[in-house]
């Protein structure tokens, strides 16, 4: 499967989710490593690097932003093997109680 075809799949798994929501795709040639999606939901927001596979390469500074921006609010890897527990984590981390990080 191409990255791109999960990526458009995964988008309107997305928007069924959260409704409302407002997806970005990242320009990888402005921030090298950047993550591939921007989830916007409410006072909210999320980052997700989609992978065709668990095994799939990384990319230089791909780690580094994931790690780095999910302390920041919520980042992850996402490929079809995670699919089901990164998309749980995150609607936790947009329920109200969650613990978003506003500046």
């Amino acid at each position: 499967m191409l990255e791109s075809t999960y990526q458009a799949y995964l988008i309107k798994k997305l928007r069924d989710l959260f409704p409302g929501c407002f997806i970005m795709k990242n320009d990888p040639t402005y921030i090298q490593g950047v993550p591939d999606l921007t989830i916007l939901y409410g006072l909210m927001w999320a980052v997700l690097e989609v992978k065709t596979s668990a095994t799939a390469k990384e990319r230089p500074n791909q780690r580094y932003y994931v790690m780095q921006l999910n302390d920041m609010s919520f980042a992850a890897f996402i490929y079809p093997e995670n699919e089901e527990e990164v998309l749980r984590e995150l609607q936790q981390a947009f329920e109200p109680e969650g613990h978003p990080r506003i500046s």
